[in-house]
């Protein structure tokens, strides 16, 4: 028996609630797609403030994110902990990069093969620091577990994870040494088809 997949969910990531459109992702499985991109200054600004808010007792001394998606966010849950240095971990390997520690990872968005970078140069900004590890969407957990993986491989204190949004229920095995260190503002269904 096929399952009707509705066009759009609407979700509540914090005190703001989005409209998502349902996109096919594979013959068997559809998700509710959030672009950080797509919704504006101000959600990711009070998105940023709110998640934030959940981490101020942990005292970060740093904030980081992954490219692309990552970045809106981790300027401002920096911005919102009154912090200044945020750190992307890339995906492109550019010319600096060349001797990055890397993780591959496995996106449910992404069919290509991809791997995190860490440039060398910025070690020192997470080596022995408390750092806060968020993400647009905590999906089947598979990239947010190799960023904390090469997070700690470089010397990073995981003093906690935060996303706007987890989707499903395959995250919390994968990350589940982080269990008390997660947090996220919503939580989206799949829609299995």
């Amino acid at each position: 028996m096929s399952t009707e997949i509705p066009e759009n969910y609407v979700a509540q990531i914090g005190s703001q609630q989005v409209t998502l459109p349902v996109i096919p992702v594979s013959d068997t499985l559809s998700i509710a797609l959030m672009m950080i991109i797509d919704h504006g200054v101000r959600f990711a600004e009070t998105a940023g403030r709110e998640l934030a808010a959940h981490f101020t007792d942990a005292k970060p001394d740093i904030v980081v994110a992954p490219a692309t998606l990552g970045i809106p966010l981790a300027i401002e849950v920096t911005r919102a902990l009154g912090l200044d240095q945020y750190l992307i971990l890339q995906k492109t390997r550019k010319v600096h990069l060349g001797d990055a520690l890397e993780a591959p990872v496995k996106a449910i968005t992404n069919t290509a093969s991809q791997a995190l970078l860490l440039d060398r140069a910025r070690l020192g900004d997470v080596q022995g620091k408390r750092v806060l590890f968020v993400d647009d969407v905590i999906s089947t957990g598979s990239s947010s577990g190799a960023a904390l993986a090469l997070l700690e491989e470089a010397g990073a204190d995981i003093v906690g994870m935060g996303a706007l949004l987890a989707e499903g229920d395959g995250w919390p095995t994968v990350l589940d040494a982080y269990h008390d260190r997660l947090f996220a503002l919503g939580r989206i269904p799949l829609f299995p088809h």
